[in-house]
């Protein structure tokens, strides 16, 4: 096989670009927590990372991308014998590419149960998830597996990464139940601040940037220019509506523009834009951002109705959004730019609809399962939770 220089090199890029996400992330959960706690999340986004890495490298990419059947890879453990099926492209850049995709699954949990959960029990977790439950979904996406052949449509992660992540930090914040003083007897809910909102701030442009990567880098090549051009701009659009969206909403709802919600707005707007970013038009990008930013603030409120307690806003930005940007390619998906057919909007029925339909919940039902097992063989081994006193002092002093 030829190597191809230039998609090399962009492929590289894009996988860095991803990777300085993590930065972005732990920008976002540390200001968005208070500070006696922000040691211990800036020490889980680093360490998620490099297990993740580790059991993509030894368990992850065999049974994302090895050959096998409908469900699961079955060859390439430890990359052995495995190869790249992106012509051109060299085995080590696809795998790292997939990798810091990998690594950004587990990091979506870490703010959502933030403040409370135990270090070696976060760790666990990043591991399993990382080895085991998401390369699963992986291969029935992008790996060969049943809903590719389908026609199921996630460009970059809408479903595969975003929304397996929100699933997952709805069962881990669940399970571990709110922070001390979150909620009132009565389920009425306080407002625990974080201590720096210029941190978050730096975050999300951290985030937005390195989403160029995420996207325009799921072309895996320059094969076709235009093509990373238009990602790169329905991206753009589509973050961009979701913050405007997201600030009026608030303004409307709460009689001011909240800095919060509009900053997860555009994080919204991203994830939304992330499964129909190469099959969508600019029109199409800003409606699926301005909706994105609607939902986060209803899908923050009903959080709080149901008292689960999510310090950053993980669940409605990663589920909930993740979810809809799935969902908007059978609506707003054009076959001309590369969708297997034609969205409802766009005089296509509901055919593709009902198959995004389909994938949302198969990969939404089996992660929560999977990670429900988890979670409760964690508790039973190691416990998932700190002590209150240890909640209270602040987990960096534990």
């Amino acid at each position: 096989m030829e190597l191809d220089g230039l998609s090399t090199l962009w492929v590289l890029l894009a996988a860095f670009l991803v990777f300085f996400m993590q930065a972005g992330f732990g920008m976002v959960e540390a200001g968005l927590i208070r500070t006696k706690n922000a040691g211990n999340v800036l020490m889980k986004n680093l360490l998620d990372f490099c297990f993740a890495s580790l059991g993509y490298f030894v368990f992850g990419y065999a049974i994302m991308y090895g050959t096998g059947g409908l469900l699961v890879g079955t060859s390439g453990w430890f990359l052995a014998g495995a190869t790249s099926p992106v012509d051109g492209l060299p085995l080590e850049a696809f795998w790292l590419f997939q990798a810091v995709f990998a690594g950004t699954v587990a990091t979506i949990v870490s703010g959502a149960v933030a403040e409370r959960t135990k270090f070696v029990a976060y760790l666990t977790y990043s591991f399993l998830i990382s080895a085991f439950v998401y390369p699963v979904v992986g291969h029935w996406v992008w790996g060969g597996g049943w809903l590719s052949r389908l026609g199921f449509h996630d460009f970059a992660g809408s479903t595969v990464v975003h929304a397996v992540g929100g699933i997952t930090a709805l069962v881990a914040a669940w399970m571990l139940g709110p922070r001390f003083g979150r909620f009132n007897k009565d389920g009425t809910a306080n407002a625990i601040g974080g201590h720096s909102m210029p941190l978050v701030t730096m975050g999300v442009f951290i985030l937005w940037f390195g989403w160029y990567g995420f996207n325009a880098g799921s072309t895996l090549g320059m094969g076709e220019p235009a093509t990373v051009a238009r990602v790169a701009m329905t991206t753009t659009l589509a973050a961009s509506a979701g913050g405007i969206a997201a600030m009026i909403t608030s303004w409307v709802k709460y009689k001011k523009p909240d800095l919060t919600l509009a900053l997860n707005g555009s994080l919204a707007g991203l994830v939304g834009i992330t499964a129909p970013c190469a099959v969508v038009g600019a029109g199409s990008a800003i409606y699926i951002g301005l909706v994105a930013g609607i939902l986060v603030i209803f899908g923050i409120e009903w959080l709080d109705r149901i008292r689960i307690d999510d310090p950053v806003g993980a669940i409605p930005v990663h589920g909930l959004c993740g979810v809809w940007g799935t969902l908007a390619v059978g609506l707003f998906g054009r076959q001309a730019l590369g969708a297997p057919a034609d969205g409802l909007f766009f005089g296509g029925g509901f055919g593709q609809l009902g198959i995004q339909s389909l994938g949302v919940v198969s990969c939404l039902a089996f992660t929560a399962v999977a990670m429900w097992v988890v979670f409760k063989a964690i508790q039973a081994v190691i416990g998932l939770r700190v002590s209150h006193e240890t909640e209270l002092r602040g987990l960096d002093w534990d």
